[in-house]
């Protein structure tokens, strides 16, 4: 820097020379004078300017030494910062690790609880349904069907398909006879003596119902007919034959009436029985050639009280009744053969495959049109190519509910 300013003051004192007066003039004292202070005032700025250059130098290599100094404080602090950032992240991502492996126990905990929560609700609710069907089909029944004793023709008629029976309740002797498996028209005889000889006094009542039914799965059962409605797919009608109105109605649930019943019998779509337990109904499940449903009815309200989905197959089947809350289904493989009871099921589970023994009809050479049990005077009335037939029975106690 020093050298710098020399090389400018001797460069100015070149440039003043240039403006000085010829020799002849350079004895002029009070120029001299002026030309000597001039450079003493210039001498004296450039000291100024080089002392306060050195100042500023030192001020800088000052600053810059401590610029330097703190720059060196940042990176080790930079680096303790890292090192510090490195060792946290580290111990999130333990902690986290931790944190899910407490969640994954804990959900485990849950899903065991909760599943040990549905088992045992279901267990519960199993247990209250076995129940409520031990109560519905109470223990006032216990027998079960050993074999079919006898055949008795009691009218023969040219109708192929029809039902006839009795009150399944009241101690009534009068005997109901409907023809076909679509009218309206019910016929009622006296007893069975007026039923069996057409000459017979009193001559039968006529009653023409403001419905037709459909199919043969009729049944009477405390003074009012019930049937399946021929104008809907599912409706069953409670009519007051005494009334000779309408009493009441109801649509069976869950597709009821879209398939027949039992594949030989090509009317039917719901066949109605009663038993020593009530009224119920017999219908095909979804599906072709499906398995048979069995619900129970209230007659009173026409209200559903349970079903069950049978093993029972609508195939090969010609009709079916039930006994005591037990379903026998009478099948005809191929309509040809005899007419035999292959599949029986039991709500309650008291009769087992074992129990059965070798169920036959006496062979007839048509399928049954119905084939319908009256609980009151435990035989079976059936319509078979015309033939109106009872059928004594034998049966023995079932074994006792565990």
């Amino acid at each position: 820097m020093m050298v710098a300013l020399r090389g400018a003051s001797a460069l100015l004192v070149l440039f003043l020379a240039a403006f000085l007066p010829p020799p002849q003039c350079a004895q002029d004292p009070a120029m001299v004078h002026y030309i000597y202070q001039r450079f003493r005032v210039l001498e004296q700025g450039l000291e100024k300017c080089t002392q306060a250059t050195r100042a500023y130098i030192q001020e800088f290599q000052e600053f810059s030494k401590n610029i330097s100094v703190m720059l060196g404080r940042c990176q080790t602090y930079t680096s303790e910062y890292k090192s510090a950032v490195g060792n946290l992240a580290l111990r999130v991502e333990r902690a986290q690790r931790e944190i899910d492996y407490i969640q994954y126990l804990r959900e485990a905990d849950e899903c065991i609880e909760s599943e040990d929560k549905t088992l045992a609700e279901t267990l519960l609710q199993e247990a209250e349904e076995e129940k409520k069907i031990r109560t519905l089909l109470n223990a006032s029944c216990d027998n079960m069907l050993m074999s079919i004793k006898s055949l008795k023709i009691v009218k023969k008629m040219m109708d192929t398909h029809g039902s006839w029976m009795k009150d399944a309740v009241y101690n009534s002797p009068k005997v109901y006879l409907l023809i076909g498996s679509r009218n309206n028209t019910v016929w009622e005889f006296a007893n069975i003596r007026a039923f069996m000889e057409d000459n017979t006094k009193p001559a039968p009542r006529k009653q023409i119902l403001t419905l037709s039914w459909q199919g043969t799965g009729q049944v009477i059962y405390k003074g009012f007919l019930f049937f399946h409605n021929q104008a809907t797919s599912n409706e069953i009608i409670k009519y007051n034959l005494q009334k000779r109105t309408v009493e009441d109605r109801m649509l069976l649930p869950g597709g009821v009436g879209r398939a027949l019943v039992y594949q030989h019998s090509p009317s039917t779509y719901i066949d109605l029985a009663v038993d020593e337990h009530g009224l119920w109904a017999i219908h095909s499940g979804p599906g072709t050639h499906s398995h048979l449903v069995l619900t129970k009815i209230e007659p009173g309200t026409l209200g559903v009280e349970h079903s069950w989905d049978t093993p029972c197959r609508s195939q090969d089947a010609e009709a079916s009744f039930l006994l005591c809350g037990v379903l026998y289904v009478v099948y005809r493989t191929g309509g040809q053969g005899p007419h035999r009871i292959t599949c029986v099921y039991d709500p309650l589970g008291t009769i087992s495959e074992e129990d059965l023994p070798n169920l036959f009809f006496p062979k007839r050479p048509r399928s049954h049109s119905v084939i319908h049990y009256n609980p009151r005077d435990k035989q079976l009335y059936a319509w078979n190519e015309g033939n109106q037939i009872i059928y004594k029975l034998q049966t023995k106690r079932k074994l006792p509910l565990k």
